[in-house]
């Protein structure tokens, strides 16, 4: 049952210390300007700007005055990006930069203005005509900010002071295999809606039912008795909703003829509107089931096995983050091209443009926040961080049928502590949305000599749809018995999904296919015939996903001929080029 809205904002506010506002569903469906471009920026090492005051911008006005700072005709930094990629000098930068921009925005009576920020990584406070009007965590979810009062017709002037230091209380925390790229690193925009405007709306397929369609939507305000519109005109459906008096309305559409489910062999999406007497949002939305029966997941009423890949939101030839559709589309068509039908989006939550895109292409989702190794579980304040990030992870994608699992956490050893925190994120997820699987993957399989299999002991699997594994079988461990004879007992019962498997190739390098250091496409080849070979002795497994489809930077990583910040695990090489191990999991991908 889901919980009313009202409730989920209490929830919210409880859960995530961010100082900004809750959400709007479908930003890029609305009444939008794109603030990118080139911004100034101000490198600030030992963060003295706001002591400063630098957001103030103020220039001499007088024969005494000097400011030890100026915003213009010095450093400019694309937005939207890192700046790691944008020059040599800040390729390892951890700490703080000033972005500035200036922008107009004349009033329009009876409108409401907001910024949105698509991701700023890691923590920022944003600056708007030299006063503090928001602050906020975390590297890859959204956040927005109100700004109708605060705003003038010409002239504003806008700066955000980024900050992407490693804490032990972030999330992620102190080490991370991925590269801390700093910046603002998504789109950011100035979105202007009606006085009152549609907020957030729900719209999806019945869990279990083929022909039935459950609709939310919320009104910005709290006003009842207000009039909706729900319609999705290829279905000739049009209903009618009158709000409560927290400004919700419900309906559930029922016995819906010739409905056709998105699935990805038939990515099939319907534009749908969503409409209020002052305001109407639409955007295209598939509709799908997706459920655990045993140890089965089952999309459709079909039994699937999910032929996942996982990737950085990175472009490894540029070097940086990826940001753009253009960008999605590079990523996604080589999964494509592998015969994939679900990408796991490892880490945390990645670009709004390819998660639209995905669905696009038929793509399942596994999408996540990056609780991976190291997060202080003891730390109740780390708890109600995560819980506020995985919230605004869901908010965001909540009508994109291709979700279709939620993971809350990676790599984790087992505590009590962890237990409640990964129970809490578990609990944030299902305030708002009960119809996804929820998911983790563990790093605890071990070898059981006495009965000659693999196990895992981890009793918080139980509180899962889905357990996925991540193991290295001929990598990071050894062989116990050779993988005709890997047999495994784990997560009996339930679905399990092999969710990282591989090892390291430089592109191009030959060598002994069974020599480890090799670092040659050869060994990573033998290591991938082999792991396929396990996989046959494992009776639940529903899923594989190897790590990963592309080369990614990577400080862990320290050999000075072979990896030189890369983590070199990828099917496919930093320069793009198909390493033998890309082959042969396509035909094992064809062969499912």
């Amino acid at each position: 049952m889901k919980r009313p809205i009202t409730l989920l904002f209490l929830i919210c506010t409880l859960c995530s210390p961010v100082i900004a506002q809750d959400l709007m569903t479908n930003v890029y469906g609305r009444d939008f300007r794109l603030l990118n471009g080139k911004w100034e920026a101000i490198i600030d090492q030992y963060s003295q700007g706001r002591k400063n005051k630098i957001y103030q911008n103020k220039t001499p006005q007088g024969k005494t005055d000097f400011y030890e700072y100026s915003f213009e005709h010095g450093l400019r930094l694309n937005v939207p990006s890192d700046w790691n990629s944008q020059m040599p000098e800040l390729k390892y930068y951890e700490g703080t930069v000033w972005y500035a921009r200036r922008f107009d925005a004349k009033k329009e009576a009876g409108k409401r203005l907001f910024l949105y920020f698509g991701a700023v990584n890691y923590r920022c406070h944003i600056y708007l005509n030299g006063t503090e009007i928001g602050k906020h965590e975390g590297g890859f979810t959204p956040f927005q900010i109100e700004i109708t009062d605060k705003v003038k017709d010409t002239g504003n002037f806008l700066a955000v002071e980024v900050n992407n230091t490693r804490t032990v209380d972030a999330i992620p925390a102190m080490a991370f295999d991925w590269w801390n790229y700093g910046g603002i690193t998504r789109d950011v925009m100035l979105v202007s809606t009606p006085q009152i405007f549609i907020k957030d709306y729900f719209i999806q397929l019945d869990k279990n039912k083929a022909n039935q369609i459950d609709v939310r939507v919320q009104l910005s305000e709290h006003i009842g008795n207000a009039n909706l519109e729900v319609e999705i005109p290829e279905l000739k459906i049009k209903r009618k909703l009158t709000t409560n008096n927290q400004g919700m309305g419900s309906i559930t559409i029922s016995n819906i003829k010739k409905l056709e489910r998105w699935s990805p062999n038939s990515p099939k999406l319907y534009k749908v509107i969503v409409s209020s007497d002052n305001d109407m949002v639409e955007e295209m939305i598939g509709f799908r089931n997706i459920v655990v029966k045993g140890e089965d997941i089952y999309l459709n009423d079909e039994p699937i096995f999910l032929k996942s890949i996982s990737f950085h939101e990175e472009i490894p030839q540029r070097k940086g983050r990826a940001f753009s559709e253009a960008d999605a589309v590079m990523l996604l068509s080589e999964a494509k091209a592998l015969g994939c039908n679900m990408i796991r989006l490892a880490h945390y939550p990645q670009n709004e443009y390819t998660v639209r895109q995905a669905e696009k292409m038929g793509f399942l989702l596994w999408e996540e926040i990056p609780i991976w190794q190291g997060i202080d579980f003891e730390s109740e304040q780390t708890k109600l961080k995560a819980g506020g990030m995985i919230r605004e992870m869901v908010i965001r994608d909540k009508n994109r049928c291709a979700l279709g699992f939620w993971g809350v956490a990676n790599e984790t050893q087992p505590s009590p502590a962890r237990n409640e925190f990964l129970k809490h994120l578990i609990e944030c997820c299902k305030d708002i949305d009960t119809t996804r699987l929820i998911v983790a993957a563990f790093d605890l399989v071990r070898f059981n000599r006495e009965r000659q299999v693999f196990v895992m002991n981890d009793p918080f699997i139980k509180e899962l749809d889905v357990v996925a594994v991540n193991k290295y079988m001929g990598w990071y461990h050894q062989w116990p018995v050779t993988p005709d004879k890997a047999i495994w007992d784990v997560a009996r019962g339930q679905p399990l999904i092999i969710s990282e498997f591989g090892g390291e190739a430089l592109y191009g390098k030959t060598g002994d296919a069974d020599v480890v250091s090799s670092w040659s496409e050869d060994y990573q080849a033998t290591l991938f015939r082999d792991n396929l070979e396990m996989f046959k002795h494992i009776p639940n497994l529903r899923g594989t996903s190897p790590w990963i489809l592309f080369d990614f930077r990577s400080p862990f990583r320290f050999h000075p001929t072979n990896q030189e910040d890369w983590n070199r695990k990828g099917l496919v090489s930093d320069q793009g080029f198909r390493k033998k191990a890309w082959y042969i999991m396509r035909e094992y991908y064809k062969n499912k």
